[in-house]
């Protein structure tokens, strides 16, 4: 199940334009958030405004939020409201956790709280992309008078053991190379980086644009060990009973062809959730902000603005 979440959690790079380069774009502003377990590394984009805060929490898990920010749709985002990103706990800029330190479901959504009290905002926004969209869920069960509007993009169900998963299904090849890889390498962090590569391989609606996005990234700061730890954690918890209880608006993001986390997942929270609003990218896979990011930038905004 560790290895499956892993990108699905990934935005990435915008085709629609021009590429940017480092030094066109913005830079934004980074920091350290101490706490007891974990220095949190964080970057703001944007500054504040009378729109309400975002906070983009990333996926992976094991990975740091590197792979969100390969274009610039989040800056878009930010000509209108603050945009706040931090690396989770053992990931990025956020490597110095204290010996011992817990990777529950119970110490991520604590590090997300200890985000927003850092900033001293009454209330976000939140979007949770794959893997960040069950820990937004957690958070927003923990915590739902703090969050304004939530955004669930290609993310995972309230329960781990409902999802809807079809890699195995529909690229059986890439599977049974995934699976050689582990037969010769073993459970290393060697085989974890070559499966996570054959992985980006089965997320994609377009091949193009899967070429261009390894050409581009480079090292996304995969820690297999964390990773694992988070899978585990994440595997036991359980927000399904919560879901119906979501009094703020919801907006839930699937690409029609995703077959990480297919788009029956998104349709079940959408029925589970008052009031939620469903958005499918008929372009694209696991990443709908790589693939079709004008639309991306046009429905987040729209639904974060109250248009």
């Amino acid at each position: 199940m560790q290895k499956r979440l892993i990108l699905g959690f990934l935005i990435g790079v915008l085709s629609f334009i021009a590429p940017s380069t480092a030094a066109q774009r913005s830079s934004p502003v980074t920091g350290i958030i101490h706490t007891p377990d974990v220095d949190l590394g964080y970057e703001v984009y944007g500054q504040p405004t009378s729109e309400t805060p975002l906070v983009a929490v990333n996926g992976g898990p094991g990975l740091s939020h590197k792979y969100m920010i390969q274009n610039d749709v989040w800056e878009r985002l930010a000509q209108r409201r603050q945009i706040v990103f931090y690396d989770q706990r053992g990931t990025g800029a956020s490597r110095h956790v204290q010996p011992g330190a817990a990777q529950t479901m119970d110490a991520q959504v604590a590090d997300l709280e200890a985000v927003r009290a850092h900033f001293s905002f009454q209330k976000v926004d939140l979007v949770g992309d794959s893997y960040g969209g069950f820990l937004v869920m957690a958070y927003a069960s923990a915590h739902p008078e703090r969050v304004h509007k939530l955004i669930l993009s290609d993310s995972p169900p309230p329960a781990f053991k409902d999802m809807v998963h079809l890699l195995p299904q529909v690229f059986p090849d890439i599977e049974e190379e995934d699976a050689a890889v582990q037969k010769q390498l073993g459970d290393t962090d060697e085989a974890a980086q070559k499966q996570l590569i054959n992985h980006f391989r089965m997320i994609f609606y377009s091949e193009d644009l899967l070429h261009t996005y390894l050409a581009h990234v480079g090292d996304i700061g995969y820690v297999p060990s964390v990773g694992a730890a988070v899978g585990e954690a994440a595997e036991k918890a359980d927000m399904t009973a919560q879901l119906p209880n979501f009094s703020f608006p919801v907006l839930i993001i699937n690409g029609r062809y995703d077959m990480n986390v297919a788009p029956l997942n998104a349709w079940r929270m959408y029925k589970a959730i008052p009031g939620a609003k469903l958005e499918i990218f008929a372009k694209s896979g696991h990443l709908p902000s790589y693939e079709e990011p004008d639309k991306y930038v046009q429905v987040v905004d729209a639904f974060l603005s109250g248009k």
